[in-house]
């Protein structure tokens, strides 16, 4: 099985959560501590592999913050 590695461009990041109701894994969710330059909470993933690389969350994101790497 493939492993995944999802990256973020968290200054870009609006925390809009689609990406987070989008996820099959439920894997991704918005940072509770860190705050981007904008004033945002960012989301991230909580549990890399457990990713199937579905890319779904980057399909979704409007702002095209999320990249998906099969390593």
């Amino acid at each position: 099985m493939a492993k995944y590695n999802v990256q973020f461009n968290v200054d870009r990041c609006k925390g809009c959560e689609i990406c987070v109701s989008v996820c099959p894994k439920k894997i991704l969710k918005l940072s509770t501590s860190e705050v981007n330059a904008k004033g945002y909470h960012p989301a991230s993933i909580i549990d890399m592999d457990s990713c199937i690389g579905c890319a779904s969350c980057a399909t979704m994101c409007p702002d095209c913050v999320i990249s998906i790497y099969a390593e």
